[in-house]
């Protein structure tokens, strides 16, 4: 039997980008090995994504945990190398920007094992982000850099990446959006959870926002001023929980804090939103295809093609309120034209790149 084709995967958004690459793998007839290294490990921040989405269970998981960005990323680079060593990847795909994609591209080039990133070229231009550092380091150690939109291509030509390690092959996390664009039913989380039918669906997580007590309290306010004009649904983030509840987020009536969703549910309550105020990369892609009004509670992002080709808007703490109530007077605008290769057919065309590179 042929070494294996390995996938690194260790936070929910890293599950549903590499659900439709290993499908078509599978399909292929490609040997592969999925590991999860346990940087997200509840059963509503993990195990649910694998039944949710259809992923074969992990071949192994490391049960890292979580832990300072020094801490976790040795950790996943300590138990990543073993793995490799004893499993002999002929290929090692990692997704995103978390920890565990840069310690997984590290480990395996350390070890002479190539490497494909998947979502390579995003750029914020903000190094203060950690996951700004871990895209760029990544993207250095890759051999093959797997794009997602076209302003992507640019970046990395910008910073010497060889041409022909560059392949635009469209948005896998869109594939998974669409396979299951009719599992996405607002009513049912509503019903589920108790929620009205009318609110804006908000998640807070990034650093910047609410990892500084002060910062936390500031943006709570401004959700319990949303809170005023419309109901707020906001799933509490396992990392963002303790801030944004001792900065009192659930002390308005209208502000429903409730525990982390699963893909299909989480999707559904966003798709049924008035708007959605978010930190978060893969719900400005979400409400780009679902015709969400997004207001994005950062001074950047690394998918602009959210802002020219969607439905996003980059908001400061003091612009949200008024871009909120500027929502609830209009209709949901309608969705422009979608990014170029959000076909649902990623999975493919990045399944051929790959192939291509092993010589098959």
């Amino acid at each position: 039997m042929p070494s294996p084709v390995l996938h690194v995967i260790g936070a929910r958004p890293n599950f549903i980008k590499a659900a439709p690459v290993v499908a078509a793998l599978g399909e292929r007839g490609v040997a592969q090995r999925v590991v999860h290294t346990g940087q997200h490990y509840d059963e509503r921040m993990s195990d649910i994504f694998f039944r949710e989405l259809g992923l074969p269970e992990p071949d192994v998981d490391l049960g890292v945990g979580s832990g300072s960005h020094g801490r976790q990323t040795g950790a996943l680079l300590a138990a990543l190398e073993e793995e490799f060593t004893a499993s002999s990847p002929r290929s090692v795909i990692v997704y995103g920007d978390v920890n565990s994609t840069l310690a997984a591209a590290l480990a395996a080039a350390k070890l002479g094992v190539p490497v494909a990133h998947v979502e390579a070229g995003l750029r914020s231009f903000d190094m203060t982000m950690p996951e700004e550092i871990n895209r760029r380091l990544t993207d250095q150690l890759a051999d093959l850099c797997l794009v997602t939109s076209p302003e992507a291509v640019g970046h990395l030509a910008n910073e010497g990446i060889a041409v022909d390690r560059v392949h635009l092959v469209g948005n896998p996390m869109i594939d998974t959006l669409l396979a299951n664009l009719d599992r996405f039913d607002p009513a049912a989380v509503q019903a589920a959870h108790g929620l009205p039918s009318r609110y804006v669906a908000a998640t807070l997580h990034r650093p910047a926002n609410v990892d500084d007590p002060g910062t936390a309290a500031r943006l709570v306010a401004r959700l319990h001023e949303i809170a005023d004009l419309v109901d707020v649904v906001i799933p509490v983030h396992p990392r963002s929980r303790g801030t944004l509840t001792a900065a009192g987020l659930d002390r308005h009536p209208n502000v429903h804090a409730i525990e982390p969703l699963g893909y299909v549910e989480f999707v559904g309550l966003v798709r049924g939103a008035v708007a959605a105020v978010t930190d978060s990369g893969g719900v400005q892609e979400e409400t780009t295809m679902l015709g969400v009004p997004c207001l994005t509670l950062r001074p950047n992002t690394e998918r602009p093609i959210t802002l020219t080709h969607g439905t996003n808007r980059l908001v400061t703490p003091d612009e949200v309120v008024p871009a909120v109530r500027k929502v609830l007077e209009q209709r949901h605008p309608v969705p422009r034209e979608t990014p170029p290769l959000w076909d649902g057919k990623a999975g493919p065309r990045i399944a051929d790149v790959i192939i291509g590179s092993l010589g098959e």
